[in-house]
């Protein structure tokens, strides 16, 4: 994550929260926040959720649907992700990425967990 400029997501019991200070890096030609960027948020914060909840499993991201819902700008964005539903080999997630209150993205995710 520290490519983009995000530290690590905290995480435990099946939640994580990330945060990036988003800057002019992270914006595309109409100068809102990139979506790959906000992807790429998610998953990361999605599979640390997933991490924090299992044991001698890594998850491993198979499907992953974003909502935009509002544009982003420079500033804070908070990723929070949570563990939604559990089954044998695979695990669905959710994470909302805001913004000084607003929504900007809901995702929904499924990971499979391959042992390790």
């Amino acid at each position: 994550m520290s490519t983009i400029g995000a530290n690590s997501p905290d995480s435990g019991d099946g939640r994580a929260t990330l945060t990036l200070d988003a800057d002019d890096r992270h914006l595309n030609a109409a100068g809102t926040i990139h979506g790959g960027v906000l992807a790429t948020l998610v998953d990361a914060t999605m599979g640390e959720a997933i991490r924090s909840a299992v044991d001698g499993e890594s998850p491993v991201t198979s499907q992953l649907t974003l909502t935009y819902l509002h544009p982003g700008e420079p500033g804070r964005l908070i990723v929070t992700a949570r563990v939604r539903k559990r089954g044998d080999s695979l695990v669905v997630c959710e994470a909302d990425v805001e913004q000084d209150g607003k929504s900007l993205v809901h995702a929904l995710a499924t990971f499979a967990l391959l042992k390790k």
